[in-house]
């Protein structure tokens, strides 16, 4: 029994000398990294790259406008009620063009406060927000980070294709004139029609 175990001692000891003198340890790590040497880069060389942005991305959020240049904004605030992190303020009065009509004269969102959530744009009944895939607005100075109505704007005019393919994707808005008619129509005025009858209703 001595003698086995001397010489199982023996063979273990030499097989550790040589694994001490060929670096087996170091090796054997590097078996990894010549296995990952072949592999198809997955790294994007950002800023050169630029990766592809699916359409419901929740980005930066913009405000939109009518075609024919009217906010769409009609200062309801259910936007600022839906918010579960409290970062959107907005500050609503009427219309003295267009009686029974309101419109947010202050429109605020901390974008340092938003979690993304999308939240606002469900409860925007005439779909004045949309989420953009605008995520490059990093600062210095986060006080630049309070979007005011005319940065808002700028965002939804600058990524208004986005902005679009955001409310189709999450089925806010159909890509049809039949969708708009329904979407967009407002109660007239008592005064004198503000904009002509949908088709729907004629």
């Amino acid at each position: 029994m001595s003698t086995e175990v001397v010489g199982m001692s023996v063979g273990a000891l030499t097989k550790k000398i040589l694994q001490a003198a060929l670096f087996y340890e170091i090796w054997d790590a590097m078996k990894v990294t010549f296995k990952h040497m072949f592999h198809r880069p997955i790294t994007f060389q950002y800023p050169r790259e630029q990766r592809t942005i699916p359409d419901g991305h929740r980005g930066a959020l913009g405000l939109l406008r009518y075609g024919d240049g009217r906010d769409r904004c009609v200062g309801c605030d259910l936007c600022e009620a839906a918010c579960p992190s409290r970062c959107i303020k907005v500050i609503s009065q009427e219309d003295p063009e267009r009686p029974l009509q309101r419109f947010a004269s202050e429109f605020y969102i901390d974008i340092t406060k938003c979690v993304f959530c999308g939240y606002c744009v469900e409860a925007c009944p005439v779909n004045a927000l949309a989420m953009t895939k605008m995520y490059e607005y990093s600062t210095h100075d986060k006080r630049t980070l309070l979007f005011d109505k005319k940065r808002l704007y700028e965002v939804g005019e600058r990524h208004l294709e986005d902005a679009k393919k955001y409310l189709y994707a999450h089925n806010q808005e159909k890509n049809s004139d039949e969708s708009r008619e329904y979407r967009y129509y407002f109660p007239q005025s008592v005064l004198k029609p503000t904009q002509s009858q949908p088709k729907h209703l004629s």
